[in-house]
Parts: structure tokens; sequence; C-alpha cells
């Protein structure tokens, strides 16, 4: 990956759209709140203000025409691939009542018929549901692969692993290795690798990431913080302490982040794909994101900032 590139392109975020059924401890009703993790990090994206498109695929069902309603209503720009099963993902989150965690549980569909990822793409960013389920999982990895190693290109991947859609860890560790291959950028959370490498630390399974190709792999800990690690360095960054509402969209909000550090525009004045410099850089983006997913905790659902309400908050730190 270069460092600097020129400022033609965008962002393209590939992965599910899906329908979260949220339900709260101790309440006696589900409410359905449209979002899944890639939608996140565009609608995160547009709202600060980068150039982005989505491309992902739902059904003519009845969450379908909520998903559908969703996006259109956040002013993001949408490209819909046709869902070859007609299908659109569900989710169960269950959202503790007192700490605002929420879990997991998936009625999966990912069957895009194509990704038309276009000469316009600059970074691609993807993860989640659409690296693990088939068939549309074996379509993302050649499209990482298309962009991956273009001169001014880059791809990066949130793992956001999701055990209850490929319980089969060493299945699941073959995709992330596969993917990690074809990705400058890696992005897991303690719990993601503390679940695929059970018996090491989780900063010790991220080093070993590195090892598969990325230039940058950074570790998210919640409320802890997070560490990013490159060939060169090793820089950690606490979080913000915020009253949580509950956890939704937080990582979402915080891989938005990083991906508009990497877009920029940077500091120097320049604009395109770049990679933190040195570790003054790195510390500069980790600040910002997790500032992002702190925000995000702290009103229901996933609620990304603005990129006024990350630059007030910011500068407040």
């Amino acid at each position: 990956m270069t460092t600097d590139t020129t400022t033609d392109g965008r962002i393209i975020v590939v992965g599910e759209s899906l329908v979260d059924l949220v339900w709260r401890t101790g309440a006696d009703t589900v409410r359905p709140a449209p979002g899944g993790s890639p939608a996140n990090v565009a609608i995160g994206l547009h709202r600060l203000g980068r150039p982005v498109a989505l491309i992902t695929c739902w059904g003519d069902d009845p969450p379908g025409v909520l998903v559908a309603r969703y996006l259109t209503g956040t002013g993001l720009d949408v490209r819909r691939a046709p869902a070859a099963d007609g299908r659109t993902t569900v989710a169960l989150a269950y959202v503790d009542a007192a700490s605002g965690s929420a879990t997991y549980d998936f009625l999966a569909s990912w069957a895009p018929e194509s990704i038309p990822v276009g000469e316009d793409t600059a970074l691609l960013h993807t993860g989640s549901l659409a690296v693990v389920v088939e068939p549309g999982a074996e379509q993302v990895l050649a499209a990482c692969r298309d962009v991956h190693g273009r001169p001014g290109r880059a791809v990066a991947v949130d793992l956001n692993v999701r055990p209850a859609v490929q319980p089969d860890r060493a299945a699941y560790r073959t995709a992330v290795e596969r993917l990690a291959a074809v990705a400058d950028v890696v992005k897991a959370s303690d719990e993601d690798l503390g679940w695929l490498w059970p018996d090491q630390d989780p900063a010790v399974s991220a080093r070993a990431l590195l090892g598969h190709g990325p230039r940058l792999v950074v570790l998210t800990r919640g409320a802890a913080g997070a560490t990013g690690f490159t060939p060169a360095a090793e820089v950690s960054v606490p979080a913000p302490e915020v009253t949580v509402a509950d956890t939704i969209g937080a990582g979402d909000a915080f891989q938005s982040a990083l991906l508009a550090g990497l877009f920029g525009p940077h500091p120097d004045g320049s604009t395109g794909v770049r990679l933190p410099s040195g570790p003054r850089e790195l510390e500069r983006v980790l600040r910002a994101c997790v500032v992002a997913g702190a925000l995000a905790t702290t009103r229901p659902g996933a609620q990304p900032p603005t990129a006024d309400e990350l630059r007030a908050a910011t500068a407040l730190r």
C-alpha cells in the first residue's frame, strides 16, 4: 500500500443490511431496527463527510421493505445487488438492561448475485456476516482480491466475528486468514480474537494477523480503549468514560472513524488513502475512533456521530 494516493475515488462498503429485533431484558415487546454492520459503517462515513457508497442486498419481504425505507432516508449512495434467495437477514439483539451490552443471534441470508465494485473504489471495506455467510462470502473475497494491491487502492476489514452463523472455529479461522491475506487493514475486538484463538491473549493474535499481510491491525477492547499494531509500532489509547445506553453499533462507529482517518483529509492537506506514517499519527487516528465508539454508546441503537459531534468531542480530550 502506498503512503499517498490521488484524490479520485471513494470508499465502497460491501456487506449485509438487516433488521435487528431488539429485545431488552425484562421487556415483553421486541423493537425492529434496521441496520447491519456494513450498513452502519457506511452511514457513519456519510455522517463524517466522506464520499462513500454501500453495496448491499435485501429481499422483497417485510424486513426488506423496512431496510429499503431506512436506507433511502439516510441520504447514502446505495447500490442494491440482487438477492438470489429473495430474503433479508434478521438478527435478534438481546440487550442487557443494566449494562447496555448486546449479544446476537441471526437468521442469516447473504446471497448477492454480483458485487459491482467499480473503478471508483479507492478504499474497499467489508466484514461481519458478509465474509463468512455463503454464497456471498466467496464473492466478497474475490472483490477484495481485485482491489488489493492496486496502486493507490486499499482493503479494510472489520472481522466482527459472529459465531452464531459459523460455530466451527477452524472454518472461521480459515476464512479470517484468507481475508487478512488480501487486506491492508484489519480491525477486531478482543472478543473476536478471544473466540477465534481462545488459548492466547488477543494482542498476540492481533500481532499474528500482521504476518498474513495487513499493514495495520487494530484491536478494540471496549471501555478499555484500543491498540494499533503495525510492523514497526504498537500504540494504545484509552476510551473516554461515558454513560452507556447500549453498545449496538459502537464498533461500527469506531470503524467509520478509522476509515475516515485513513481516507483523509490528512493533517498535511492531502487526501486519499494513507496509512498512519508513525506512532503519533496512529495515536491521533485511534483517539478519534475511541471517541466515535463511545459517542455511539450514549444513545440507543446504531447512531454514529456526525463530523461536528466527533470534532467537538475529540477536542475535549
